[in-house]
């Protein structure tokens, strides 16, 4: 069969990548067409946009970017049609892939959506669309096939992907010393992945070495952000680059400052105490204050726990005062550690085991088997 995938964004390359492996298992012929990027391209799949191409952050940048996102959709519709897929997998990115959904719909195309939007958090009305142009949805957080149910839409929930991710981790022996790390204990540094928040999280993170001389520090880059961008923002600080190691980085970390995103939850399912951070422009937050609605947590791990179990760290208290003090607790105060740690072996238990690449694929395969 012939599949066409669209990413918009790293962690979606990498649970693309993971549902692609296991469709090929299932289907022999496959052939995936697909926006992704470096991972969905060694699963086999002819790489048509990168990633890094698409991923604007918050109101203001899509709105200064409108014109190449504009030109891609058109693109992508045009694409589409030329291919002609068995069925049209979208990987969350719901700004792009929605009205990809309706597009493909309207000429005749199958529409499989795997890992939701957030419309629980913003943007309920999304809902209507999804239920009209979207055959099935495969959800990965406990909470979403209530909420559709509450909108007489059902939905299969398969698990989180990442504990497959991080069940297929292969840990490198000599990944300290190729990492140029020495003895001291590590605190891990995910300053993001778009090179819009990382410029407005990185300075402030990497302020804190001067507080933190025990522990060495170490980013953990992102693979299409070159190393010379984090120089520009760390200066002459001592501070490791990582680049595509961030798992076998969290392995071994003592505890991280995490922006706010998927790399909070990967990070909570490492067992690290962490911080969550996050500061954006000011008219891109104002609007999503304003948008989000009775959702009272920003990081994935108090979500889907429905309480405080990491500190979040939001806009205005994004600042040198409290970072430091949450780092210090998190390093020194064994209780308030132990008590996070705690939390964060329910919320894996809460999440259920690994599995959920292979439950997708099989869902997916039989009903385009039996034309469901």
């Amino acid at each position: 069969m012939r599949y066409y995938i669209i990413a918009g964004e790293a962690s979606g390359d990498l649970h693309a990548s993971n549902l692609m492996k296991e469709l090929k298992h299932r289907d022999e012929e496959a052939d995936f067409r697909c926006w992704g990027g470096d991972l969905m391209s060694a699963r086999g799949g002819h790489l048509v946009k990168h990633y890094r191409d698409l991923a604007f952050m918050g109101f203001v940048e899509v709105l200064l970017n409108i014109r190449t996102i504009l030109r891609n959709m058109k693109f992508c519709k045009q694409d589409l049609i030329e291919y002609k897929p068995d069925v049209l997998i979208l990987v969350d990115y719901p700004g792009f892939n929605l009205r990809i959904a309706k597009f493909a719909a309207e000429n005749g195309i199958r529409v499989f959506y795997y890992i939701s939007p957030q419309v629980w958090a913003w943007k309920k009305s999304r809902v209507h669309k999804i239920k009209k142009y979207v055959e099935r949805m495969y959800v990965i957080l406990p909470f979403e096939k209530d909420f559709y149910n509450k909108y007489d839409y059902d939905v299969d929930f398969v698990g989180h992907p990442l504990l497959d991710a991080i069940q297929d981790v292969e840990t490198d022996p000599g990944f300290r010393d190729k990492a140029g790390l020495d003895s001291r204990p590590v605190l891990a540094v995910l300053p993001g992945s778009r090179k819009q928040e990382i410029r407005k999280m990185l300075p402030l993170m990497t302020e804190m070495k001067d507080h933190f001389n025990d522990y060495q520090f170490v980013i953990a880059g992102a693979p299409s952000v070159p190393e010379e961008f984090y120089r520009s923002l760390t200066g002459d600080a001592d501070i490791r680059i990582v680049s595509g190691g961030m798992h076998e980085l969290l392995s071994m970390a003592h505890a991280a400052m995490v922006t706010s995103g998927t790399a909070t939850l990967e990070t909570a399912l490492f067992r690290v105490p962490e911080v969550v951070c996050y500061k954006g422009g000011w008219l891109s937050y104002y609007i999503a204050r304003k948008l989000v609605v009775d959702i009272e947590y920003i990081s994935l791990v108090n979500l889907i726990m429905d309480r405080e179990v990491v500190k979040e760290l939001i806009q205005g208290e994004f600042q040198q005062k409290n970072l430091e003090e949450e780092l210090g607790r998190l390093i020194s105060d064994d209780q308030y550690r132990n008590s996070m740690l705690d939390g964060l072996d329910e919320l894996q238990a809460k999440l259920g085991g690994p599995g959920a690449s292979a439950k997708t694929a099989d869902l997916m395969i039989q009903r385009l088997r039996h034309k469901v």
